[in-house]
């Protein structure tokens, strides 16, 4: 065999290498998301299922899909990490069932109040850039949202009182939150249109609080409503975009958006979401339109809800949010030292911590979220294992979902976490 005639067939080898690698990336089922600015959303389209087919671990495989034929969820995703490195990352049953996508790692949904974790971190960014303090007030003269809408509206003197911590900590003393019931509110004021932004404002602070600031917590998504205008407001940019570009870029995150409301609003690589087979399955439009629309396309305004609850995103992109707050090194953070220990600072069992649920040293960190067509649980332990689990179906267990989930990872975690890989599948 003469030196061109190895040259040729080496050359030819090279090539059909290259032509079926191709192929087995273009058949995939995961589909292309859209880019952000250019950025191609590195990590969701590099992880694959295949990726975690891991023999010694078909015992976790197999308790997660019992647990969703149990609750009858459609489709769920999982990533875990240890130590700031991402070590499993895997999508069990389907992405979308009525056109045959089964569900990958690289598959984004709506997080529900996850995003409030991105929205306090956003806070925790503005705090050591300089231009605010959690210990700043929100209304009256001196506070950050002095604009007239708010002047105009506020007659009760205690809403002066309301610091930026207050809000994050569910401890505003709001009498009502009103994000979940666009047609009451509609119908209350009498107006030709579906609730806006500035209209549930006029509703809620127009009317006494229901405890002192700071005196008591009940959980408030009007609170982080309000969080989202302060970051508008303190920043000078729109909400989504600031979080975009001081939040999840600089941790690595490329594929998280605001969702929409309509199944025809989601991106390219989205999910569809079910609900459970049950009474309520379908309501009226939010907008009171007369339409019968199902609870998680079109039952809320989930845009509205902005940083309390309109994120979307793949455990993996979030479990690289998570490690860029977490004080691990291995992974730089994305705020100081002093941020990351008041975000994870345990006051007791009745206080909301910063963003987060709970950060009791004890058992972890813990941040939950719950909307029609979705559950998602953030579990940060304390030996640095993080597990993130995300179902595009809801349950009639509703917010209580967590707790089983949270058992889930409990059991899981005994038994597969010593046979989990020593990797990196963020690098």
């Amino acid at each position: 065999m003469n030196k061109r005639t190895l040259t040729t067939i080496i050359a030819c080898a090279a090539a059909a290498i290259v032509i079926a690698t191709a192929s087995s990336i273009f058949l995939r089922p995961v589909p292309k998301a859209k880019p952000l600015d250019g950025i191609s959303p590195r990590l969701n389209l590099l992880l694959t299922n295949d990726l975690s087919d891991i023999p010694e671990l078909s015992g976790l495989d197999r308790r997660i899909r019992n647990y969703m034929n149990k609750w009858q969820i459609k489709g769920a995703s999982i990533a875990i990490t240890r130590n700031d490195s991402l070590l499993y990352a895997k999508g069990y049953g389907w992405a979308d069932e009525e056109n045959g996508i089964e569900m990958g790692p690289g598959h984004i949904m709506r997080m529900a109040s996850v995003s409030k974790l991105i929205t306090a971190t956003g806070i925790m960014v503005l705090q050591d850039k300089g231009l605010l303090s959690i210990k700043d007030t929100v209304f009256g003269p001196s506070g950050i949202l002095n604009d007239s809408l708010f002047i105009r509206t506020i007659k009760d003197r205690n809403y002066h009182k309301i610091t930026v911590e207050h809000l994050l900590r569910h401890q505003g003393g709001f009498n009502r939150d009103p994000l979940f019931s666009s047609r009451d509110v509609k119908h209350q004021l009498q107006l030709d249109h579906a609730p806006e932004k500035e209209d549930f404002y006029r509703l809620v602070l127009s009317r006494r609080l229901r405890f002192i600031p700071g005196s008591w917590q009940r959980y408030s998504n009007f609170g982080y409503l309000l969080l989202s205008d302060i970051i508008e407001k303190v920043s000078g940019k729109p909400y989504e975009q600031f979080i975009k570009e001081e939040v999840l870029i600089p941790a690595g995150c490329y594929d998280m958006h605001i969702a929409g409301n309509y199944y025809e609003d989601r991106r390219s690589n989205e999910v569809r979401y079910y609900t459970h087979n049950g009474d309520g399955k379908f309501i009226e439009e939010y907008n009171d339109s007369g339409r019968m629309v199902e609870r998680c396309y079109g039952g809320n305004n989930i845009p509205l809800l902005s940083g309390a609850g309109a994120w979307c995103g793949s455990p993996a992109e979030i479990s690289r949010l998570v490690a860029s707050i977490d004080g691990d090194p291995r992974i730089p953070d994305i705020i100081s030292r002093n941020s990351f220990l008041q975000m994870t600072e345990y006051l007791d069992t009745e206080t909301f911590s910063l963003g987060w649920n709970d950060t009791n040293p004890a058992k972890g960190w813990s941040r939950t979220g719950t909307l029609s067509g979705t559950s998602a649980l953030v579990k940060h332990f304390p030996d640095g294992e993080c597990w993130i689990l995300i179902t595009n179906t809801s349950t009639w267990k509703g917010p209580g979902q967590a707790r089983y989930t949270d058992a889930l990872f409990k059991q899981c975690r005994e038994l597969y976490s010593d046979r989990l890989p020593e990797r990196n599948l963020f690098e």
